[in-house]
């Protein structure tokens, strides 16, 4: 169960997780080179996790609503434990888990899930951007 930082970094040392903390109950999770590390606080009663995957840039409104039809198809068909989603005028990938419940593999899941989708999607959607 985790209750505090130390306990969050205690289970991402069982994962062989790569991270820094940065803050008060924030660490960066290295998920891979050339992608951006995932942010992870804990902040009861949750531990959320985000990721800024790329600046939303003012188009046309059929060239935004390609994106975000794509977002949206995304986060239908191709993620189980994380969105996509706008935050001002950034894309981001987020997740939120209740701390009390959280195991390892559970943790492993969420952050398998942005991976693959840091790696598989981001590019795509950079296209669209």
């Amino acid at each position: 169960m985790i209750r505090q930082v130390e306990d969050l970094e205690a289970q991402l040392d069982r994962l062989e997780r790569k991270y820094e903390r940065v803050g008060e109950g924030t660490l960066l999770v290295s998920v891979g080179p050339g992608r951006p590390p995932i942010a992870m606080r804990v902040a009861p009663p949750v531990l959320v996790l985000r990721v800024v995957v790329g600046e939303l840039v003012k188009r046309a409104g059929a060239d935004q609503a390609k994106l975000f039809r794509r977002l949206l198809e995304l986060n239908a068909t191709a993620l189980m434990h994380s969105s996509f989603g706008l935050e001002g005028d950034s894309i981001v990938l987020a997740a939120a888990l209740e701390l009390e419940g959280i195991d390892p593999n559970e943790l492993e899941a969420v952050l398998s899930d942005m991976d693959m989708a840091l790696a598989e999607h981001v590019p795509a959607l950079r296209e669209l951007v």
